[in-house]
């Protein structure tokens, strides 16, 4: 929070404090003089002693504000007896009245000692004048009216002057609570930026690294198995093997390259058929395509591959199929996948142990899309994903 000067509100208080302790200070030695010029006798050197007192007091406060010995309340206690005995002497308690006025209330603590000590201030003034002059007319009309007029004065700008400094005490405390709001927020942002820059990640490396080595160990287990029986098979797993380990590597490179983005894929009709042309080599099933080439977005083409070939990866791993169906078409909604298979199925209803099918879903709820798999055991699986016209040029 700031001032009015531009300073903070802490800062700006305590200037403030100092320049109205330097004018008391100055004041303080105008009455003095004042005592000394138009007092004369005794009264003279008992003013000056009441103003002295009044003048340690107020030093002692002022430089040792955490000592327990030098109290407040003492100062406005002898400021109050200070001001009835200079009107009893007749000499300048009105001027010390008007110095000493803010000091009620920034040495009171709550308004309802600043205004007893306020009120016992003025009762001493009173008493003071009444004990000297007597209930004569230059008592009333000098000392009463010009009392209560200071009075009424400093308890109109205390109040205004306290509640001005607790409505800056609020909006620091506002404020304060604003900034720490803020700065958790902007954690919580962070955090959940790193987590869904982990996720993406996650996702990314599944759709990618995670199926070329499971086919790597597919294709690896079979070239064992048929070593001895049919070594031209063998072989064919084994180049299949090597072009799986190269584009990984390719693909681990990409992502460190591009900071975990994904390539560009330039026509997703084109490399869908490369896929799936790959995949009949590798798992010798037959695999029917029927693939428009629909003009969409960069995101949309990636997220197309991903879903493929996750569903082959599905299909490998767990279905037992004999024939896989893949339909890319170009719908007046948007732009359909579908995937199917015809084999052992598996029940939709049981919670999912692997990231695929979530993964799926996820990045096609970016898009605005979805993802739904229809299958029950022994009637094969149809995966479907549509994404929105919005992802369409």
């Amino acid at each position: 929070m700031t001032s009015p000067a531009g300073l903070p509100a802490d800062a700006f208080w305590v200037s403030t404090l100092r320049r109205w302790n330097t004018v008391c200070w100055v004041l303080f030695a105008a009455m003095a003089v004042g005592i000394t010029a138009l007092s004369e006798g005794g009264a003279r050197y008992a003013a000056l002693a009441l103003l002295g007192s009044v003048a340690l007091a107020f030093a002692a406060l002022h430089h040792f504000p955490d000592n327990p010995v030098v109290r407040p309340h003492g100062y406005l206690a002898l400021l109050v007896l200070a001001l009835g005995g200079l009107a009893y002497l007749r000499t300048s308690y009105a001027a010390l009245f008007m110095v000493t006025r803010p000091h009620y209330w920034m040495f009171g603590r709550t308004p309802r000692i600043s205004l007893t000590f306020l009120g016992l201030a003025t009762a001493g003034t009173l008493l003071g004048g009444w004990v000297r002059q007597g209930w004569s007319g230059e008592f009333f009309g000098e000392t009463v009216v010009g009392t209560l007029i200071v009075v009424a004065v400093g308890v109109l700008i205390g109040l205004w002057a306290r509640a001005v400094v607790e409505q800056s005490s609020e909006r620091a405390v506002l404020i304060d609570e604003l900034r720490r709001a803020q700065a958790e927020l902007s954690q919580a942002h962070q955090r959940q930026g790193a987590a869904d820059e982990r996720e993406r990640m996650a996702r990314e490396i599944h759709d990618t690294l995670a199926q070329g080595f499971a086919s790597i160990v597919v294709l690896a287990e079979a070239a064992r198995a048929g070593l001895a029986g049919d070594p031209g098979r063998s072989a064919r797993q084994l180049r299949s093997i090597e072009s799986t380990a190269r584009e990984n590597l390719a693909e681990a490179r990409a992502l460190v390259g591009s900071g975990g983005r994904p390539d560009a894929v330039a026509s997703v009709a084109a490399t869908l058929r490369r896929v799936l042309e790959r995949f009949a080599e590798d798992t010798g099933l037959t695999v029917t395509a029927e693939l428009d080439d629909p003009d969409c977005d960069q995101q949309t083409r990636i997220a197309l591959l991903r879903c493929t070939q996750e569903s082959l990866a599905n299909v490998r791993k767990h279905a037992r199929a004999a024939t896989v169906g893949v339909v890319l078409a170009r719908r007046p909604y948007g732009v359909e996948l579908e995937v199917t298979d015809d084999g052992a199925g598996f029940s939709v209803g049981e919670p999912s142990a692997g990231f695929g099918l979530d993964g799926m879903r996820r990045r096609l709820a970016e898009l605005g899309g979805r993802l739904t798999v229809t299958s029950s055991v022994g009637d094969g699986t149809r995966v479907l994903a549509v994404i929105p016209a919005e992802g369409a040029a």
